[in-house]
């Protein structure tokens, strides 16, 4: 048994820095950068340190399991040449203030961002912070949106030239939404540094996409039994991949598109074909299957329930994609594919985290849209009512960035409850009382017997 190394080849350059060191990125960037060994990363971790050490101890290496129906395929990925804590942040501005530089990408989840319902910052969740970089501009920051405005303003002190900032969190047009959020940090830092940060910073919108469940010890055991090497961090993720990228990259990018990405110039239909169809079937059965007691997609999928529910939203949302219908028979169709991918330990309890954050953007404008026609969508109603019953104790626990609110809106009796959650969701929506009359329905039948 050895440990896994680079074995005597070179590291790639630091080219690129990254926010959110975990699964996923490291099934889908860094892979994908992998491609072009004249980029390489310097990865930061959200919050734990504990994952930077183990990947740091093995040269960044690490070994990619890709789990489907044929079996599993071992690659050892190197893209990452330094793993570190997220309070390393010297570290972080050391990097922003190279030239070599030339983006940053980020896997920190939707409600990272700390937007106000409005969309832009919520000021009073990084005051800190904001005190912090008025008073020293390398003071250390916790927040994501002060650490990229920390970042930028070192880079842009040291003359290091332009770079770009490539969100790939599940955000409609995440490219604006960040870039909102960052200036306007910027900004109530003062007025000149968000003038200065507008002019040099591109701002990347993207659509991501690869089922990545948590590894476990007995992936761990795969590995060595397959390769022979101990790996601490393995990645476990299906074959399907896919990255679709707008926007511009002053200072240079990877070769992204040869390793199979899509270089366009709307992300929009792409994004909103996954967000709706691919997302918003994971909320449905994250919320829904778990209830009926499944613990994977795969076994939520199986069930004849849930997916006849999930083809009902499918049969709501599809016609409101402005991608041709047939497109759309075929994505839907590689979606039961995927989901029915028995390989893949994809835990509903994962996707059923911030919900909050997910179901206004994965479920309400398909809901709109069939309000406007005069309809009241029975798939959408569902997910909601679903997701109001997993608030009140039913099927996966309550893993929220708004748990307090939203789990205290969801309390009492049924009937206030709901109005209360869609309110939340959405004010005003729960003056629509036909809307909240199909929702009670369907939460009514998720509570217990």
């Amino acid at each position: 048994m050895s440990a896994l190394a680079r074995a005597g080849r070179a590291a790639p350059p630091i080219r690129l820095a990254h926010l959110g060191l975990g699964n996923f990125f490291r099934a889908h960037q860094a892979v994908y950068t992998a491609a072009d060994e004249g980029w390489g990363y310097a990865a930061f971790s959200g919050r734990s340190a504990e994952l930077a050490g183990r990947l740091d101890a093995q040269g960044g290496c690490y070994t990619l399991i890709t789990r489907g129906d044929s079996g599993d395929r071992f690659d050892v990925i190197g893209s990452v040449v330094r793993a570190h804590a997220a309070a390393e942040h010297a570290a972080w501005l050391g990097y922003l203030r190279e030239p070599r530089v030339g983006a940053v990408t980020l896997t920190v989840t939707e409600a990272a961002y700390l937007r106000s319902p409005d969309g832009g910052l919520d000021r009073a969740a990084v005051a800190e912070d904001i005190a912090a970089l008025r008073a020293d501009r390398a003071a250390p920051v916790r927040s994501v949106p002060a650490r990229l405005v920390a970042g930028l303003a070192a880079r842009h002190a040291a003359g290091a030239g332009p770079i770009a900032i490539v969100p790939c969190d599940n955000l409609p047009d995440n490219g604006a939404t960040v870039r909102r959020v960052v200036l306007d940090l910027a900004a109530a830092v003062s007025a000149q540094l968000g003038e200065q940060l507008a002019a040099s910073t591109s701002f990347v919108t993207t659509m991501v996409d690869r089922i990545t469940p948590r590894p476990t010890d007995a992936d761990v055991k795969a590995v060595l039994d397959a390769t022979g090497l101990r790996d601490e961090c393995p990645v476990v993720t299906e074959p399907f991949t896919e990255w679709v990228l707008a926007g511009e990259f002053p200072a240079g990018r990877p070769a992204w598109d040869t390793a199979g990405a899509t270089i366009t110039d709307d992300v929009g239909p792409f994004e909103q074909r996954k967000l709706w169809l691919l997302n918003g079937a994971h909320s449905l059965l994250a919320y829904a299957g778990s209830i009926r007691g499944h613990l994977t997609v795969a076994e939520a999928i199986a069930d004849p329930a849930c997916r006849g529910w999930v083809e009902q939203w499918w049969d709501e949302a599809a016609p409101h994609l402005s991608q041709p219908q047939p497109q759309v028979a075929g994505y839907r169709a590689a979606l039961l594919q995927r989901f029915g991918n028995r390989a893949i330990a994809h835990r509903l309890e994962q996707i059923a985290a911030d919900g909050s954050q997910k179901l206004p953007i994965r479920v309400l404008p398909v809901l709109a849209r069939e309000r406007a026609a005069g309809r009241v969508p029975q798939g959408a109603t569902r997910i909601l009512a679903a997701w109001i019953a997993h608030l009140r104790g039913r099927g996966a626990p309550v893993t929220d960035a708004a748990a307090t609110r939203v789990v205290a809106a969801a309390a009492g009796p049924l009937p206030a409850a709901v109005g209360a959650v869609l309110e939340y969701l959405q004010p005003g929506i729960a003056a629509d009382h036909d809307l909240v009359a199909a929702v009670l329905a369907k939460a009514t039948e998720f509570e217990p017997s």
